[in-house]
């Protein structure tokens, strides 16, 4: 059975970091797109990072990029999220998804198939 687990999250302070990680079972993360994505309270799911494959195009939102890499360990058949310089607005649940290969790395959450339960992130003071 396909299953995605994030951890990670937390409470940080503004200019802190945080490292989500996302373990998947049941399939091999190298054959999916794979996306991080988020959501505030009363706003809409968006796309932060997605790769297409482990060589291939990343894409970034503009308000993380310079500030979050996204990773694969394929040999953990993990996805990681470094974020750095955190600022209040990342504040959100951050879910992993995996998709067909087609999506390359378009990062749209209808093209996204699988979720994780998500991880909460809050950057406060």
């Amino acid at each position: 059975q396909l299953q995605l687990v994030e951890s990670g999250g937390g409470l940080v302070q503004p200019g802190g970091s945080l490292r989500l990680s996302c373990a998947a079972s049941g399939f091999t993360l190298d054959n999916y797109a794979i996306g991080w994505f988020r959501q505030a309270p009363g706003k809409e799911r968006e796309g932060v990072s997605c790769s297409g494959s482990s060589a291939g195009r990343i894409n970034y939102a503009d308000s993380v990029k310079g500030r979050f890499t996204i990773s694969r360990g394929n040999a953990k058949n993990t996805v990681y999220l470094q974020m750095n310089s955190l600022k209040p607005e990342d504040t959100a649940i951050y879910y992993c998804a995996v998709g067909p290969m087609t999506v390359q790395a378009m990062c749209v959450p209808a093209f996204f198939a699988s979720w994780g339960q998500g991880t909460q992130v809050t950057v406060s003071s």
